[in-house]
């Protein structure tokens, strides 16, 4: 029976090269309080993912290291890369994250909200964090896409933090193959049908506590703008499926993920890869041995 097969063919592509690239931005500069373009709402939206990712980076590695053992040379060193290039993001991340916190947002609640959620990840068995990461490495990397194949989701960005998010983004689709392909290793002896239960479920899940938690500290720091009720409201959801339309834009990609056969490489989008990469030759990591 096809569903019995007991590991799909990963395709993340043999020629691929992960390279931590060891950059720093905005510690000198001064930033506008609404960054992005003067929209209090867009630059909302992005301070609080933002503070999402050093607490949530460190997962995605733990989560990935727990089923490293085993694995072929080729993947080794690619978990080895990803997880210098996370190392990197959350450092980065902290550092943006000051900055929040040096215009006046308090960012307490929406770091207690991550660390509920995280406590709550960390009960669940261990190949269910994997399926959770794979699931947010999957978000990442679709709207690291987004950010790189329409610059308007940037446009009148200030210089430096626009700079940062770019260079996330480059690296989450460089190695958005990693913990799928680290999932395959892990579930190698289950049938096709409990891997794909185990992954689309995640994925649901994962897809309602996401947006959920995204949306509500986005209100947040609009609160602490001014901005509340239902105008506030009216706003990022016309943000997020309007103009620029950021989920909007993203369902495709995500619905692709529930297809028999999805791997991330299925779409091979490194041509963005090498359109952002020029800058930051300079800044590239010796590789991961």
């Amino acid at each position: 029976m096809p569903w019995r097969k007991t590991v799909s063919n990963a395709k993340t592509p043999a020629d691929l090269t992960i390279t931590p690239r060891d950059r720093r931005f905005g510690r000198a500069a001064r930033q506008d309080r609404w960054w992005l373009n003067g929209d209090p709402v867009a630059t909302a939206f992005y301070n609080a993912l933002s503070v999402t990712f050093p607490k949530g980076e460190a997962y995605f590695i733990e989560s990935v290291k727990q089923f490293r053992e085993g694995v072929d040379d080729k993947l080794a060193r690619e978990i080895k890369a990803f997880t210098v290039q996370e190392v990197v993001h959350s450092r980065e991340h902290v550092a943006f994250n000051k900055r929040v916190l040096d215009h006046g947002y308090d960012i307490s609640r929406l770091e207690a909200r991550i660390d509920q959620v995280l406590e709550i990840a960390r009960a669940r068995p261990a190949i269910v964090q994997l399926a959770a990461t794979m699931a947010l490495e999957h978000y990442t990397a679709i709207l690291a896409s987004q950010l790189l194949r329409n610059p308007s989701h940037l446009a009148g960005a200030d210089a430096e933090n626009g700079e940062m998010w770019r260079w996330h983004a480059l690296e989450e689709i460089e190695h958005k193959g990693v913990a799928y392909d680290t999932y395959l290793h892990a579930t190698r002896g289950m049938s096709r049908w409990r891997r794909w239960k185990i992954k689309s479920l995640t994925m649901m899940l994962i897809t309602g506590t996401f947006w959920a938690h995204r949306i509500e500290g986005t209100l947040e720091l609009l609160r602490q703008d001014g901005i509340t009720g239902w105008r506030a409201r009216a706003a990022v959801a016309r943000y997020l499926l309007v103009s620029p339309g950021l989920v909007t834009r993203m369902i495709p990609a995500w619905l692709s993920y529930f297809l028999p056969g999805f791997h991330p490489w299925n779409h091979d989008d490194r041509a963005l890869i090498a359109k952002a990469d020029s800058a930051y030759e300079a800044a590239v990591l010796p590789a991961a041995a």
